[in-house]
């Protein structure tokens, strides 16, 4: 009954936003985001907690600004989200410019298959609908949301133009994907246990991270593209960049690469965040698990 109230309840803002001119619809997610900032106050202290580890020279008022800000970014994606069942290949240009385009094309005529992976960052969840709105459809990784109607919801709106959402025996299929030389997509910023995490540095600090993308890129030599959605307040819409291929790790040693290729993931991630920090999701605790004997950090 609660999730039906909660679909209840979330559905009329998806329908507006969804019909809402594009500029207004952005509008309205970012007021709804301040409001979220403003009443969610576990949110805030994690956000807050974030910032001061990563940012400890900045005051709190600058990183009060840059955690709104991330809210914003957060409103602005609901609303292109809403918006998704009318983008189309002719329109999508009014809402996205793609950059490096060549070197995901590269990749993929290799025939080896293209592993993409960014974190939570800008407009993530625009990215792999857009590009399979251009006919490259991808294997994504998706997590059940705790409510299974806006679950089902969301998954129809991912999948919209052919993606295929996997959230369970995901390596088998990824590893399929690539030997057919197709396409899948994965974020790799969020919190993860042992074994399928192992610690490397993000922002300094030990950060338990998916191996998962490291140890399917060493076995398959898929090409793996650093992929990220950026907002430009200037253009008034998302750069979606296509970074060149990361060379891989290869030392023989295959533990050490795993480690050594999700640091270098991460390392990249980290990049992004410093350069745009108000696009980054601060409010997720990524530094929740914490090496044997070490204290929590929230």
């Amino acid at each position: 009954m609660r999730q039906r109230l909660e679909y209840a309840a979330a559905w009329p803002f998806i329908k507006i936003l969804g019909i809402l001119p594009r500029p207004a619809a952005r509008a309205v997610g970012i007021a709804l985001s301040q409001i979220v900032y403003l009443f969610h106050a576990r949110l805030r202290q994690v956000g807050m907690r974030n910032l001061a580890m990563v940012f400890p020279g900045k005051t709190e008022a600058e990183r009060g600004r840059i955690l709104r800000a991330e809210f914003a970014s957060l409103g602005r994606q609901l609303a292109e989200v809403c918006h998704f069942p009318q983008y189309t290949p002719e329109n999508v240009n009014q809402v996205v410019v793609f950059e490096g385009l060549a070197n995901f094309e590269q990749a993929r005529a290799r025939g080896k298959g293209v592993l993409l992976f960014a974190g939570h960052f800008g407009g993530w969840e625009i990215s792999s609908f857009v590009i399979s709105l251009r006919g490259h459809w991808m294997y994504v990784l998706m997590r059940a949301m705790d409510n299974q109607y806006i679950d089902r919801l969301v998954r129809h709106y991912r999948t919209m133009h052919g993606n295929q959402a996997v959230d369970k025996d995901f390596v088998r299929a990824v590893l399929a994907a690539m030997k057919a030389g197709e396409v899948a997509g994965m974020l790799i910023d969020t919190n993860m246990t042992p074994p399928q995490g192992i610690f490397v540095n993000f922002f300094g600090i030990p950060a338990c991270t998916g191996i998962g993308l490291a140890r399917i890129a060493l076995r398959t030599d898929a090409a793996v593209v650093p992929t990220f959605t950026i907002w430009d307040d200037t253009l008034k819409k998302y750069r979606l960049r296509f970074d060149p291929p990361v060379e891989l790790v290869r030392s023989g040693d295959l533990e050490a690469d795993v480690r050594a290729n999700t640091q270098k993931f991460t390392s990249l991630i980290e990049d992004y965040v410093r350069k745009y920090p108000e696009q980054w999701l601060w409010v997720h605790r990524r530094w929740k698990t914490r090496p044997a004997g070490e204290r929590s950090l929230y």
